[in-house]
């Protein structure tokens, strides 16, 4: 499994346009071989910015790296930088593999 995290800094007052541009963009994410899942997560507060993060799952790096080769890639940030979201800095990249995963036990029926 890899995991690919980007961090937002977003100035305060434009966490709901940042929230709106996610809710209603086409990701194209569901038709990406080894895509597994995907998460916007909001973060605490700072003094100046609320901390988000996007949060994808994949089957592997190798998956992960093909989507952003990708025609669905390029499609789903076409309109990057054109949005009215006020932030702090670019974002921040983190790419994750697993090393160890826990699931929890099935329940003994």
């Amino acid at each position: 499994m890899f995991i690919a995290m980007n961090r937002f800094k977003v100035k305060f007052g434009s966490e709901a346009e940042f929230e709106r541009v996610w809710r209603e963009r086409d990701s194209y994410l569901a038709t990406v071989p080894g895509f597994v899942a995907f998460n916007l997560l909001k973060g605490p507060q700072r003094e100046d910015y609320v901390l988000y993060s996007s949060h994808t799952e994949w089957r592997s790096k190798a998956d992960f790296e093909a989507w952003t080769k990708s025609e669905a890639f390029r499609a789903a940030h076409r309109d990057a930088g054109t949005n009215k979201v006020n932030y702090i800095g670019p974002p921040e990249f983190e790419g994750f593999e697993s090393v160890l995963a826990l699931t929890p036990a099935e329940s003994a029926a």
